[in-house]
């Protein structure tokens, strides 16, 4: 199996419309797409570019009903870091690595022009992770139909990597090590596209942080959106 990169990275949230309107303030993004087959999860979302990658935030669509998303907020206390997708470039061996290590698989599509594969947050820890591969590659149907015409890059021009936080950094590392199939170095997984994963010590299992690329000229930067920190970091 070979992990690729990480390519969209997700929260979840109660208010919808601010986690984007900060967005779209604190990154300079474009507008976002709104996936229909998000439905069956009991959730809206909005999808928003990040040069070739991808933020998205999701919320129950109906508040109350205890969908998985809204359980998963109720036990971490509110808004919070969801998942994280990352594509490969086989499935076929993305699923068979996964049924080698034993991990449960909660959802999987195998469209024309995507497949995907979610593995149980309680068998990897902090998040949902999702493992997908586009057709053609640089596609990515989750973002909808010209998703090109929405990138901006004048802040951030892509997903740099997210932070994990756990009582237990090291066996949190090496569950998510074992299921990308990537050696850590030092701190972090580091993916062949430069993304990382990076894992650190904290009160609970989460995913705490979500760094982006700067563009040219942008400082670092940090904003808090939907229980998550975001970092704009140094290409």
């Amino acid at each position: 199996m070979q992990t690729l990169r990480l390519r969209q990275a997700v929260v979840a949230a109660a208010d919808q419309d601010a986690v984007v309107a900060a967005w779209r303030r604190d990154l300079g993004l474009g507008a976002p797409f709104a996936d229909p087959g998000v439905a069956a999860f009991g959730l809206h979302n909005a999808v928003l570019p990040v040069g070739d990658a991808f933020l998205e935030v999701v919320s129950p669509a109906v508040p109350g009903d205890g969908c998985p998303a809204e359980r998963y907020m109720a036990a971490r206390g509110g808004d919070c870091g969801y998942m994280a997708i990352f594509q490969v470039a086989d499935m076929d061996a993305a699923r068979a690595h996964l049924a080698g290590l034993g991990l449960r698989t909660v959802f999987e599509a195998d469209l024309d022009d995507i497949r995907c594969t979610h593995v149980h947050p309680a068998d990897v820890g902090a998040a949902i992770v999702s493992f997908d591969e586009a057709d053609p590659p640089a596609a990515w149907r989750w973002a909808g139909p010209g998703w090109e015409d929405e990138v901006r890059t004048g802040v951030v021009t892509g997903l740099a990597g997210i932070r994990l936080s756990g009582p237990d950094p090291g066996r949190l590392r090496a569950r998510w090590s074992a299921a990308l199939a990537v050696e850590p170095t030092g701190d972090a997984l580091r993916l062949p596209d430069g993304t990382y994963v990076e894992v650190v010590e904290g009160a609970d299992e989460r995913l705490a942080g979500i760094d982006l690329r700067a563009a040219p000229g942008v400082g670092p930067r940090e904003h808090d959106v939907a229980g998550t920190a975001f970092r704009v970091v140094p290409a």
